[in-house]
């Protein structure tokens, strides 16, 4: 049987214009790692940076059964470096895996490494936990909890709505989990605002900005589950857009402000513009019309995968097609039981959809499939797509930018190997170096 790191080093050998750090990072984040004890955060009382579950879950495992890693958190992410594949700096978002073949653990010199087959394969730097983690809100809420950072404090994550109005199993998507992560940590007694109050989110921005004093945060994401109808009496545009307006009133000019949400009517398009958001997410999910319909029903119930399209395009005219960035779910087109069952065909449909919104002008970027065990994709697909469809889509997304003349998209931080931040995928590790 072929070992992991057979497989690995495989690709590695028939992909070598993929950075060997990209393929690595790619099978960690599809398939997920393993943490020993002492690899583990003290939580919020430690010096490592706690795994915050911004907005999913991100682990092949629910809470209950990750034993002592949902009481002592793993960290939010981990750098890679050096070993036997000579890394360069790699920043890889946890997602965890207790069966994994990767582990991260202490060596016989004690010092922290990642693990491959038993063999260590790349030495493990760890999140240090930033200053403004360790103040509270006037109630004595965590800034973790309300305004968490993620990409090595590049980003911070506001998730404003902690669930989604796409609910039950004919709405919800059927890769995402954000319902049920939102319901096991309320089960497990933890800290998981529904609604973030507007007044919470300034007061924990201004925390992180009197602390952050390097200014290593650059960008915030406004989103969380959609609106159908409304919440607070808001739909869904005034929600998020509120969020906006009040950061951008209170804080100028001071991070580059970005909202996830649905592919809306250009009326509402128009006030995120106007609220000051400046980046535009309306993730599309996946390109295949048959597999959007359904893996994403609700999406196809409400809006409808062409109008959704339409709407994409709609909104370049008004934020400008650089910054629309419409993510896809890279890896649910091979999801059984009705994904395709060659990675040709997959990444063939995958690059129909790069090529028709990059001629365009609009850059999509993707997040890499973790298949969440209380998903219906998950549930059947629990080892996610293979790792060769993953590289090969690193080969031609980065092909598809340059026919079409494009860089890459704002509000990501450094491009390059050795460089990029971005850690739920490894599109930026893939492409030219860049500062910003």
């Amino acid at each position: 049987m072929t070992s992991r790191t057979d497989l690995v080093e495989e690709l590695m050998s028939r992909f070598p214009h993929v950075p060997r750090e990209a393929v690595l990072k790619e099978d960690l984040l599809r398939g997920g790692l393993a943490f020993d004890d002492a690899a583990l955060t003290d939580n919020e009382h430690g010096d490592v940076k706690p795994k915050s579950y911004f907005i999913f879950s991100f682990d092949h495992r629910t809470l209950p059964e990750l034993g002592t890693a949902a009481l002592r958190r793993p960290p939010e992410e981990i750098v890679l470096t050096g070993g036997p594949y000579e890394l360069r700096r790699t920043v890889v978002s946890v997602r965890t895996n207790p069966s994994s073949p990767y582990r991260v653990a202490t060596d016989g010199d004690g010092r922290l490494r990642l693990f491959l087959d038993g063999r260590p394969i790349a030495d493990v730097g760890l999140p240090p936990m930033p200053a403004y983690y360790r103040h509270t809100l006037a109630n004595g809420k965590s800034v973790m909890e309300v305004a968490p950072t993620i990409q090595w404090g590049y980003l911070i994550y506001l998730t404003a709505f902690r669930v989604c109005q796409y609910f039950g199993a004919k709405e919800e998507c059927q890769y995402c989990d954000i319902n049920h992560n939102w319901r096991q940590h309320k089960q497990a007694g933890r800290p998981y605002t529904g609604v973030k109050p507007v007044d919470e989110v300034l007061e924990a921005l201004e925390i992180i900005n009197r602390h952050d004093t390097d200014r290593a945060s650059q960008a915030y994401t406004l989103t969380g589950g959609s609106i159908t109808s409304q919440v607070n009496g808001l739909a869904e545009a005034d929600f998020y857009g509120r969020y906006a307006q009040a950061i951008e009133e209170r804080f100028p000019g001071r991070w580059i402000g970005k909202v996830v949400a649905q592919a809306l009517p250009r009326a509402d398009v128009q006030r995120f513009h106007d609220y000051g958001i400046r980046i535009y997410h309306p993730n599309y999910e996946v390109w295949d019309k048959r597999l959007f319909e359904l893996y994403c029903p609700g999406k196809e119930r409400y809006v409808g995968r062409e109008e959704w399209h339409r709407r994409i395009l709609d909104s370049a005219e008004v934020f400008g097609p650089r910054n629309v960035i419409p993510n896809f779910v890279a890896g649910v087109e091979m999801a059984a039981p009705h994904g395709f069952t060659s990675v040709d065909e997959a990444i063939a449909s995958t690059a129909e959809g790069l090529d028709y919104f990059m001629s365009r002008g609009i850059t999509p970027r993707f997040t890499t499939w973790c298949p969440e065990p209380t998903t219906p994709l998950g549930r059947t697909n629990p080892q996610g797509a293979p790792l060769e469809y993953h590289v090969r889509l690193l080969e031609v997304y980065r092909a598809t930018m340059e026919a079409h003349g494009l860089s890459s998209p704002p509000g990501y931080g450094p491009a390059g190997p050795g460089r990029a931040v971005f850690s739920v995928s490894s599109f930026m590790d893939t492409l030219p170096s860049t500062d910003s």
